[in-house]
């Protein structure tokens, strides 16, 4: 029997992926039609003996989240439960909070995603990779290939080129280690809890050694000694101590793999989805048909839009639920969400428009998109910072939720937080 555990943060995170996870927690934004969590999930349901799924982080339960649970549960046929922590306990120390949880049923194995990655999600070829190398108690990290300079940004691993044992692990060095990186998706046996184990008691054994030579209890929330103690992460704490043991591996994927760290990233993930729909939901890529919209590529259209047939869409584009798009309008490379209006001939490329937005008549929305390197097989999406030498970095344009855009104006690589009315053009700003 098997489990799967999915991390998914807490709202304290997500600041990168402003203003669009002030309407919605950033796992359920909605990437390629369907919220980020659930292509996690449908990868889970589909491996045998799968029991559960459980969603680890420190959201407070609200009315959406549930419903998304309800939701994929009566859809996927796999149960799914949401653990609430009570602060962030990092990536090792939320799986050890709820151990007794995660343990509960006696699995021979669970799966650890973490929420902000994009992926083809090689469960099963993780699983028979694990009963090839190593014992039954080895634990397996999914890894892929960046190029040198972008390696530096991730955790990066030294293996055994003929075992894939995990030799050396290093969290986003400062010089060049290895170009194999770290995908946040890993198997592991109920082993590792004494591995975790081994670090919080190490943790609250130096914190009371710490206490003892300064006599005084910090009053910082943070600093509180069982929240210290149990705050343990996989990257620094367990895997640079498990490597070169025997007990480590990677398996290595040439499937695609992307981080979701920016709204810039959900695009291009919308993209890597998309084209995956072809061999796992087909059903889900919009066609054209008589007296349609044209349909340029890899399309996702909800049933419920309203959308003029002399539009044209796509390539990568997802359109939400109740999204009305016009005549003559032009959509590109961009996520409509819920509820958004595309007026008559309006054009809108490489940008996310917000919930119950709406782009006046012949008014354009534009950003410039960060895609990796399409040169270079082993680039990843750039992590961009928001300004760079004191200028709002070109990235792609973000309309929050409910802004309106008038007629005939250019937004032009900005950002437009929720509410706005704007009443002329922008171009490389906030609109706060």
């Amino acid at each position: 029997m098997l489990k799967a555990v999915i991390l998914i943060g807490g709202p304290q995170k997500g600041t990168r992926f402003r203003p669009l996870s002030f309407e919605v927690p950033k796992p359920l934004f909605p990437v390629a039609g369907v919220p980020m969590l659930q292509h996690h999930i449908e990868a889970c349901s589909k491996i045998p003996n799968m029991k559960e799924v459980l969603l680890i982080g420190f959201y407070q339960p609200n009315e959406e989240l549930n419903r998304f649970i309800s939701s994929v549960q009566q859809d996927l046929k796999v149960s799914v439960r949401y653990l609430q922590e009570y602060a962030a306990l990092g990536t090792g120390g939320g799986i050890y909070h709820f151990r007794d949880q995660i343990l509960s049923g006696s699995p021979e194995a669970f799966f650890v995603m973490n929420a902000d990655v994009c992926s083809e999600f090689p469960l099963q070829d993780m699983l028979n990779f694990q009963k090839e190398h190593g014992d039954a108690h080895s634990f397996i990290i999914l890894g892929t290939t960046a190029n040198r300079t972008q390696s530096l940004n991730y955790g990066c691993i030294v293996e055994n080129d003929q075992t894939s044992e995990v030799l050396h692990y290093v969290e986003k060095p400062g010089t060049f280690v290895s170009d194999v990186i770290n995908c946040g998706i890993y198997l592991f046996t109920p082993d590792i809890f004494e591995h975790i184990g081994a670090v919080f008691q190490k943790n609250q054994k130096e914190l009371m050694y710490s206490y003892d030579r300064t006599c005084r209890v910090c009053r910082d929330e943070q600093s509180n000694g069982w929240l210290r103690a149990e705050v343990i992460r996989l990257e620094q704490d367990i895997f640079t101590t498990l490597a070169g043991q025997g007990k480590l591996y990677v398996h290595k994927t040439d499937h695609f793999w992307s981080q979701i760290k920016s709204a810039g990233s959900a695009i291009y993930a919308s993209r890597l989805y998309l084209n995956q729909y072809h061999k796992t939901h087909p059903e889900r890529l919009a066609t054209r048909r008589d007296g349609g919209a044209e349909i340029r590529g890899n399309v996702y259209i909800h049933p419920t839009a309203n959308i003029d047939p002399t539009a044209v869409l796509g390539p990568n584009v997802s359109i939400g639920t109740g999204v009305t798009i016009g005549a003559g309008v032009r959509v590109r490379e961009s996520i409509v969400l819920h509820g958004a209006t595309l007026q008559d001939h309006s054009c809108v490329l490489n940008s996310i428009v917000g919930w119950d937005s709406t782009v006046g008549k012949w008014s354009r929305v534009e950003g410039t998109p960060s895609d990796p390197n399409p040169n270079d097989p082993y680039a990843k999406i750039d992590s961009e910072t928001l300004f760079r030498d004191g200028k709002l970095t070109p990235s792609i344009t973000i309309l929050g939720c409910d802004v309106t855009i008038p007629s005939e104006v250019i937004i032009l690589n900005s950002i437009v937080l929720p509410h706005k009315d704007l009443n002329r053009s922008f171009k490389n700003q906030i609109i706060l």
